[in-house]
């Protein structure tokens, strides 16, 4: 029997899927040999918690500002593992990350990496290196925001490099399918388990209209439940959105239940069918989506387990490094840009 095209094309997704994960389990091993808790025991004992200390001041003053630091976390660890390299300016030598299609109006926060690089150089001049001052602090920034602890293993050399194609290719999209996703994750060593999880950041994120337009005026309506409820949050978004253009930089909030908690609502907003970006409704919504549908009811219902593994996933995305980073990397004077 003949498949129709639509069977067809899910059937090759799958198949792609498979051949992905087959390909990239062995690509891109992390490599946390380097690392240890106690790297700075004795060259910047205090470093912890200077780090806490200027964080606990930016959550203060703004909490969204732990989002701002989470997400630049995430994309510098999708390009060249976690060595600063996003925090890199152009120079006339070098293209940096910050100007890619993911990043250019995405990520911000680069003040507060740097506030914090002044505070820790004023105690242990060229000491510690600026992956893992962001790697520490979006641990703090998570905590601040009623989020989970985990420890962070430190030694992480900052990059003299950085890769404008691969911040292009390797980060995920807000527009992306599953499979694409998926195969982004296990690109870089983390499970679909990991995917899901991390994605759980996104309760406490905030997302440009640019980014969610095709949804809201897509399938948005016949995915939640139609309640009065959700056709209050449908027309406030429009109302923020505009369908024919203009208000791109518009923001609303991922988790519109708890917007500055970092707690388990994103996973429920899911199950209603409200994510607000397509990427996290697919998680829940796509008809590949059976292990990860199967994660997010269970994180809906189990914070406890959520944040278990949200610990777990965020250790291993901080530990996603490569060799060149150790064998040529530096402690930079400056996060912006490498040493003269």
């Amino acid at each position: 029997m003949a498949l129709t095209p639509l069977l067809h094309s899910k059937l090759f997704q799958v198949v792609l899927l498979v051949s992905v994960f087959i390909f990239s389990s062995g690509l891109y091993a992390s490599d946390d040999s380097h690392l240890s808790l106690d790297y700075y025991a004795s060259t910047c004992p205090t470093v912890f918690d200077i780090i806490r200390k200027e964080m606990e001041c930016e959550v203060l003053s703004d909490p969204r500002n732990a989002a701002l630091v989470v997400r630049l976390h995430f994309h510098d660890c999708f390009v060249q593992g976690c060595d600063g390299s996003v925090l890199l300016d152009d120079t006339i030598s070098l293209r940096g990350e910050k100007k890619s299609s993911p990043n250019i109006n995405s990520l911000k926060g680069f003040g507060i990496i740097d506030k914090i690089k002044n505070k820790v150089e004023s105690e242990c001049p060229e000491i510690v290196s600026c992956a893992d001052i962001l790697t520490i602090a979006a641990r703090d920034a998570v905590i601040l925001v009623g989020g989970p602890y985990w420890d962070v293993p430190v030694g992480r050399k900052d990059s003299k490099t950085a890769s404008y194609e691969l911040a292009s290719a390797n980060i995920p999209t807000a527009d992306e399918g599953l499979v694409s996703i998926i195969s982004k994750f296990l690109y870089q060593g983390l499970s679909v388990t990991d995917m899901v999880a991390l994605s759980g950041a996104h309760t406490i994120g905030m997302a440009r209209c640019a980014n969610f337009r095709a949804r809201i005026y897509g399938d948005f309506e016949t995915a939640s439940d139609r309640s009065p409820m959700s056709e209050t949050y449908l027309s406030n978004l429009k109302s923020i959105c505009p369908a024919a253009g203009g208000g791109d930089n518009n923001v609303s909030a991922m988790d519109n239940i708890t917007p500055n908690l970092f707690d388990n609502s994103y996973y429920q907003i899911l199950l209603k069918g409200e994510g607000l970006l397509n990427s996290d409704q697919e998680l829940y919504s796509s008809i590949l989506g059976i292990q990860t549908k199967q994660l997010v009811v269970k994180y809906a219902h189990d914070p406890i387990g959520f944040f278990q593994q949200f610990s777990d996933s965020m250790v291993k995305l901080g530990n996603i490094t490569n060799s060149d980073s150790f064998a040529n990397g530096e402690v930079r004077k400056n996060c912006r840009f490498v040493n003269t």
